[in-house]
């Protein structure tokens, strides 16, 4: 790994208190092309509201069995589809391609968006599995029904970021909760999409699935320890974090080769006069 802090001021008065931003930044190699990957443990969430019948819903579930179909033998993937009413099509188990495809065609359009409700059940799905840990949610709504609190969801993704698992978003056309997708995935430690057509949600899946064998490290954290004349007054970042000694853990999930992970700091340095 290599370790970059930039920091916004390189000199300050010796005398006086001073507000300083740092910018922490993480870059992982490429992983080596002799490497085997680690199996993968996937959840596709997929919305059938009503607002999803037509163009939107045939493109997502043909990106989804796509995805699934470039999956290998030993990887885990489990299917759950959501309207009001949520559904798992297909628990978490090695990948069957005849099933996945059967589960996925059978996708057809409901009534409102109990999104909270269908990414639980995609967390539920994961817990305790082995190796990579991901949810893909896919949606082109705003949750109406369950938890619609914006601020809850994103705790919730932090929640499951800081056991392991993450959250990529995929929203689909007009309309959709791009803050609160984008803030999923930014607090779960994922990609957030936008698929501003049927047209553009295959190269999407093709971009996640890139990432997702790119994988060369996982539960990424870094322990922040001020000097005695420095106080940290918060991580600017949604990472997860927790108080250790003298400093914070600010935990950056996982890695993929060729991507930096940059996490924003505030400190307070003071000097007597």
């Amino acid at each position: 790994m290599d370790t970059t802090i930039r920091l916004e001021h390189e000199l300050i008065a010796v005398e006086g208190d001073h507000d300083v931003h740092a910018m922490l930044e993480i870059a992982a190699p490429e992983p080596a092309v002799s490497s085997p990957r680690a199996p993968l443990s996937l959840a596709l969430v997929i919305d059938r509201s009503g607002s999803m019948a037509g163009e939107k819903l045939e493109y997502a579930t043909r990106s989804a069995a796509w995805l699934a179909g470039r999956l290998r033998g030993d990887d885990r993937i489990a299917v759950v589809d959501y309207d009001d009413d949520v559904r798992l099509l297909v628990p978490l188990a090695r990948v069957d391609q005849a099933r996945l495809a059967a589960a996925i065609g059978s996708i057809r359009p409901g009534n409102t968006t109990n999104l909270s409700g269908g990414w639980l059940k995609g967390l539920e799905q994961l817990r305790g599995a082995d190796g990579p840990r991901k949810i893909i949610l896919l949606t082109d709504g705003i949750a109406n029904e369950g938890i619609t609190d914006s601020e809850t969801l994103v705790g919730l993704a932090v929640g499951a970021r800081s056991d392991g698992v993450g959250t990529t978003t995929i929203g689909f056309g007009d309309g959709f909760n791009e803050d609160l997708l984008t803030a999923m995935a930014d607090a779960g430690g994922g990609n957030s999409h936008y698929a501003a057509s049927a047209e553009a949600a295959p190269a999407i899946f093709a971009e996640e699935f890139a990432d997702l064998t790119r994988l060369v490290a996982q539960n990424i954290s870094v322990e922040i320890r001020p000097a005695g004349t420095v106080a940290m007054l918060g991580v600017l970042n949604e990472y997860p974090r927790v108080p250790v000694d003298s400093g914070v853990q600010v935990q950056l999930g996982d890695a993929y080769g060729g991507r930096a992970q940059a996490a924003r700091l505030r400190s307070a340095h003071s000097r007597a006069r």
